[in-house]
């Protein structure tokens, strides 16, 4: 294992509409590393944005869907997760926010098609191995919170704990 490491990042985009929860979900097609699947706004760091995912998340809300961070409230970083594939170390960084009531989505992107998911689908939805776990925990236990946690996938899922200061 040489420890070459791969740096993303995603977004995942909630709202209420007609009183129904929903996540703003791209079907991502045509990446060099994700199998054509939906998933959140994002991508591959830059290298200017090593240490600044937040950095990183919204250069890419601006690139694939044209939102900016004023157009979001609570953006905010709700996991960090390690998976080993293809002889790579795999960290992604997954941030959560709420559209801001009045602001409009343009769904087109060029790197996939987004589609707005109400919550009791999302878990039907074809996603990446890491990010079927996350949004799964998020639906469960992490929207009623505000803790970040720390995520290690294996074969049978992804183990998360708290990620706490000390």
């Amino acid at each position: 294992m040489e420890g070459k490491l791969r740096n993303m990042t995603s977004v995942y985009i909630t709202r209420e509409s007609d009183g129904e929860k929903q996540m703003l979900l791209l079907y991502r097609i045509g990446s060099r590393v994700v199998a054509p699947s939906w998933c959140g706004i994002g991508g591959h760091f830059e290298p200017k944005e090593l240490n600044r995912a937040q950095d990183a998340a919204l250069r890419e809300l601006k690139e694939e869907i044209g939102l900016t961070g004023d157009d979001l409230r609570n953006l905010k970083l709700r996991y960090v997760t390690l998976r080993l594939k293809n002889g790579e170390i795999r960290q992604n960084y997954y941030f959560f926010a709420d559209l801001k009531p009045g602001t409009e989505v343009i769904l087109k992107s060029p790197e996939g098609n987004p589609q707005w998911v109400a919550y009791p689908e999302l878990l039907k939805m074809e996603m990446p191995w890491t990010a079927r776990f996350v949004v799964k925990h998020y639906l469960e236990k992490s929207r009623y919170d505000s803790v970040l946690y720390a995520g290690i996938a294996g074969q049978e899922g992804v183990v998360f704990c708290p990620l706490e200061e000390f």
